[in-house]
């Protein structure tokens, strides 16, 4: 199995573009620095590829990505389809971009799914460019993720925490967001992947100390981060997702897990690892940690 990290940053991207923070500043001055919307690719079969979360800047990734671009059929595409881990609009506002296809599957939880007919109105808004069809991610088991010999994909719920835009819809209480077991069963190696955390349940653990390789939430360095950059006055636990350090920490659950490869990614603008001189990536590598890098290539 082989995937690759399209991108690694959370909501609007390193740069955001209203934002003049150290890390948005530092990414304008050192393009290096820039970073995509977290995002990444898994090869379902040789030459089949399915993006994990349809982000704004779906179209950049690909072109960024050999693996990923077009031929060598003028409208041949190995993206196959996308699966969703949430319906975020981080996530999700890619699938429109994908409309050229002729055809796009999209494997998604039935919550995911119903949010984005009901709420953001996906199906029909699609319908008159592409056949968009749905596959469902399930909790209670794995599914082939491109039919028969493709890696097996299940969800294991981490939140039940609602996009802001389904807060109002009549929808039962279900899998908002989830994380991704990958398995391939002919290598025996299997990925978790899990852009955002807001607790550490028992299935999760499971799941992850069973991975060869786990690339999870790392938004914020602590949970005091959002407030002292001054855009919220909540804490990084209380807006869904697990600080890397301090109390409530995961940086040493993840050094504790017996995967060859565990990765940060989904960083905020405001976290000093998007600085890849900041004196936490020493630290983390010295607990076998690393940061995912975008274009980086994982093979299991």
């Amino acid at each position: 199995m082989r995937v690759r990290v399209l991108g690694t940053a959370a909501g609007g991207g390193v740069p955001q573009w209203n934002c003049a923070c150290h890390g948005c500043a530092a990414a304008r001055a050192h393009p290096s620095r820039r970073r995509r919307h977290a995002s990444i690719a898994i090869e379902a079969s040789p030459g089949r590829w399915y993006v994990v979360n349809a982000t704004p800047d779906i179209a950049e990734q690909v072109e960024a990505t050999a693996d990923l671009r077009p031929g060598p059929e003028r409208r041949r595409s190995p993206v196959a389809g996308a699966v969703l881990t949430d319906a975020e609009l981080d996530h999700t506002l890619g699938l429109p971009r994908l409309r050229e296809a002729a055809s796009l599957r999209v494997v998604a939880t039935a919550t995911v799914r119903d949010a984005l007919a009901g709420g953001l109105r996906l199906d029909r808004v699609l319908a008159p460019y592409t056949e968009l069809t749905w596959a469902e991610l399930p909790e209670d088991g794995a599914v082939p993720l491109d039919g028969t010999g493709s890696p097996e994909i299940a969800a294991v719920r981490v939140s039940g925490k609602r996009p802001r835009y389904a807060a109002g819809l009549d929808l039962p209480d279900g899998a908002w967001s989830v994380a991704l077991h990958v398995t391939d069963r002919r290598a025996g190696t299997s990925l978790v992947y899990a852009p955002a955390l807001a607790g550490w349940p028992p299935r999760l653990d499971r799941a992850l100390s069973a991975a060869d390789c786990v690339i999870v939430d790392g938004t914020f360095w602590d949970d005091g981060e959002p407030c002292r950059s001054g855009f919220t006055e909540r804490t990084a636990t209380e807006m869904g997702h697990l600080p890397i350090t301090g109390p409530g920490g995961t940086a040493e659950r993840l050094a504790a897990l017996p995967a060859a490869r565990r990765l940060y990614t989904h960083l905020n603008n405001t976290n000093p690892l998007v600085d890849p001189g900041h004196d936490g990536h020493r630290a983390l590598a010295g607990m076998g940690i690393e940061v995912a890098s975008e274009g980086q290539v994982i093979d299991l």
